[in-house]
C-alpha cells in the first residue's frame, strides 16, 4: 500500500507511512475531489523529545563497519536525506521512516553524564568512539541543543579517540577542540559529500549543508590540522554515480587524505520511500535506476548480508568499486591513515579526588 502523496517544502520523503510493526494501516481514498493527487502542502515543524536511553554506548558487531563503538545523540534526523538506511529504526519508535524520521525527532540529553559514566567503569576498554553512525551528529537541532559539543568536551577531557560521520557545516564550531585532538591523533572527521549538484542536493537530502559547503569542510579541518576523510556516499546508480571521480578528486583538492564510497542500501521500509522519491523527481528513469540496483543486488533492492550490502555483487558493483580505487590511486589517497591513538587516554581527576591522597 501507498500513501497518500504530499510533497512538503524543505522535506526528503515524499509520504508518511506506517512503520512495519503497526497493527493498522491507513488506506487512501479517493473522494472524487482530486484529494490523492501530488500537492505542495505547508512546510512541517520539527519535534524533540527528550529520549529516555539508559546507554549511551553502542556496540557494532558488523564486519562491515571500521569502528566497535558508536554514539547517536539524536534520534531521527533533520537532513531529510532520502536514501537515510537509519530511517526504518524509527518504526521502533511506532513512528514513520518517511516524514516522521526527519520532523519528530529525539535528543539525548543525558548523553555526556553517561558517557563518563562509561569511560570511569574499571573493566572499559578504549576503543575509538564513532559519532553520528546512525544519524548525524550535526544535524540543525545539534545547533540548540549542543549534546554532540557536550559528548565531545568528555571525549577532550579524557584523551579518547573518536572518529565523526558528518555532512552538517556546524562541525566547525568545535574546532577548538577538534584541532587539538587532530594534532595529537585522537580524531578524525569523514565527510560525507554525495553530490557536487546543489539542484539535486535540494531534492535528495533538504536541510544538509550544500555541496560546495562540505568541500569548504573538508578545507577547513585539513586547515585546523584534523585529519579527513571524503565519503562518497552513498552511490546511486544513473542518479549521482557518475559523480564518483569529480567528488574524491573535490575532497583531495580541500585536503582530504583518504576516500570511500557505499552503495546506496534500501532495507525495510526504505525501499517503497525511496520509490516513491525516485517517481516524484525522476519519474523519467526511476525504473531504469531500480533496475541497476537489482543488477547489484541479486535481483533485490536490498541484500542484508555482510560483504554486499554496502557494495553489491556484479559488473555494475564492480566497476564502482574499480572507478573509487583508480581514483584514489590518482589522486594519491589511502596510502598512509594512521589509526586513532588509544594510549592517551586517562581518567581526569573530579572533585574530591584527590583526598584520598590523605587517607589512612
Amino acid at each position: 500500500m501507498r500513501s497518500t502523496i504530499h510533497r512538503k517544502t524543505g522535506r526528503g520523503a515524499v509520504s508518511n507511512p506506517e512503520g512495519r510493526f503497526e497493527k493498522h494501516r491507513i488506506e487512501p481514498f479517493d473522494d472524487g475531489w482530486g484529494s490523492l493527487e501530488l500537492e505542495e502542502t505547508p512546510p512541517l515543524e520539527t519535534t524533540v523529545t527528550t529520549d529516555s536511553n539508559r546507554t549511551i554506548l553502542t556496540e557494532n558487531k558488523s564486519p562491515d563497519l571500521p569502528f566497535e563503538l558508536s554514539i547517536n545523540p539524536y534520534r531521527g534526523c533533520e537532513h531529510g536525506c532520502i536514501y537515510c538506511y537509519a530511517r526504518p529504526s524509527h518504526s521502533f519508535l511506532g513512528l514513520s521512516p518517511g516524514l516522521d524520521f526527519e520532523t519528530r525527532l529525539y535528543r539525548k540529553t543525558h548523553a555526556a553524564d553517561q558517557l563518563e559514566k562509561a569511560l570511569r567503569k574499571p573493566k572499559y576498554r578504549v576503543r575509538p568512539i564513532t559519532l553520528g553512525a546512525n544519524t548525524d551528529a550535526y544535524q540543525p537541532v545539534e545547533r540548540e541543543h549542543r549534546i554532540t559539543r557536550e559528548l565531545l568536551e568528555v571525549l577532550h577531557a579524557y584523551r579518547h579517540p573518536v572518529a565523526i560521520i558528518t555532512k552538517g557545516a556546524l562541525v566547525l564550531r568545535d574546532l577548538d577542540l577538534l584541532s587539538e585532538m587532530g594534532q595529537q591523533g585522537l580524531a578524525r572527521v569523514i565527510v560525507s559529500a554525495t553530490t557536487l549538484d546543489p539542484q539535486l542536493a535540494r531534492i535528495m537530502e533538504p536541510r544538509a549543508a550544500a555541496p560546495h559547503r562540505r568541500i569548504e569542510m573538508i578545507a577547513a579541518l585539513h586547515e585546523a590540522g584534523v585529519p579527513v576523510s571524503v565519503n562518497a556516499a552513498p552511490m546511486i546508480p544513473a542518479i549521482n554515480d557518475m559523480e564518483l571521480e569529480r567528488i574524491i578528486e573535490a575532497g583531495a583538492k580541500a585536503g582530504a587524505d583518504s576516500a570511500g564510497y557505499i552503495l546506496v542500501r534500501l532495507p525495510n521500509e526504505l525501499a517503497e520511500l525511496f520509490t516513491e522519491w525516485l517517481e516524484t523527481h525522476f519519474p523519467d528513469r526511476a525504473s531504469h535506476v531500480l533496475s541497476l540496483l537489482g543488477q547489484m543486488r541479486d535481483g533485490r533492492l536490498n541484500d542484508p548480508r555482510f560483504g554486499f550490502r554496502m557494495r553489491g555483487s556484479g559488473p555494475y558493483a564492480e566497476l564502482l568499486s574499480k572507478r573509487c580505487r583508480l581514483s584514489c590511486r590518482r589522486l594519491g589517497l589511502n596510502q598512509q591513515r594512521p589509526k586513532l591513538r588509544t594510549d592517551l587516554f586517562r581518567l581526569p581527576p573530579r572533585v574530591g579526588d584527590q583526598l584520598s591522597l590523605f587517607e589512612d
